[in-house]
């Protein structure tokens, strides 16, 4: 009941194990052999979990050969009982359905209807102001839409830290601001320019543009880019 480095699974200290490991530090830095492991969960009487999936790896020599074995091959293996095997050929299954399903494809932001046509809908007859970030990649696909703060009837406490960190998190190469007047009329007031180009400053101090800023009333927007509030 030895691993590797000469002891059992069991006596490793728990931040050591594969589980812990990579719920730590994530699936990258475990070896084949450890995330078999993961997957086996427990070993045998006379072997533990490592020690069965390095057998198991072994007998095959690749993941490659591994992950074509059946449900009847891989129940000859010591040590590989009915829910061990299953475990391995989900595993496998899941990766190859990952590998050929194409990817979504994201809706693009060529001008401010775009931006309106994707969020109006959802803002236009909300009864509090709710201001959103949508976070582009390079070529202006949408990533994500992100809640940054929720008002009251005519405002909505904004914080360049809250714009920015999903933001950041998920490496943007520019934001579109967005927020509703509940009041149905999307005119800027003062105070939207102002933060406008607070966040647009604070942009350029992260490297993230601010392309505009989107305001929805009901069945009208106003774009503040179009109206000059945002240089370039």
């Amino acid at each position: 009941m030895v691993v590797a480095g000469g002891l059992s699974v069991k006596l490793l200290p728990p931040e050591d194990r594969p589980r812990e490991r990579l719920l730590r530090s994530g699936a990258e830095g475990l070896s084949s052999v450890d995330l078999l492991t993961v997957l086996l969960r427990t070993g045998t009487r006379s072997s533990c979990a490592t020690e069965v999936a390095g057998e198991l790896l072994a007998s095959y020599g690749s993941l490659q050969a591994l992950s074509q074995a059946g449900p009847d091959e891989l129940l000859r293996q010591c040590g590989i009982g009915p829910a061990k095997a299953g475990a391995v050929l989900a595993a496998f299954e899941l990766g190859r359905r990952a590998q050929a399903t194409p990817p979504a494809r994201r809706p693009a932001v060529r001008a401010p209807g775009d931006v309106a046509a994707l969020l109006a809908g959802q803002m236009r007859h909300l009864d509090r102001e709710h201001f959103r970030a949508v976070l582009l990649n390079t070529r202006h696909e949408v990533l994500d839409v992100t809640s940054v703060a929720v008002g009251g009837l005519d405002s909505a406490p904004i914080h360049p830290r809250e714009v920015f960190k999903e933001a950041i998190r998920r490496s943007a190469a520019a934001v579109i601001l967005v927020h509703n007047h509940p009041s149905g009329t999307p005119e800027p007031s003062g105070d939207d320019l102002r933060i406008t180009a607070r966040l647009a400053e604070a942009g350029r101090v992260v490297g993230i543009e601010v392309l505009d800023h989107i305001i929805i009333g009901d069945g009208r927007f106003v774009s503040l880019r179009e109206r000059g509030a945002l240089a370039g």
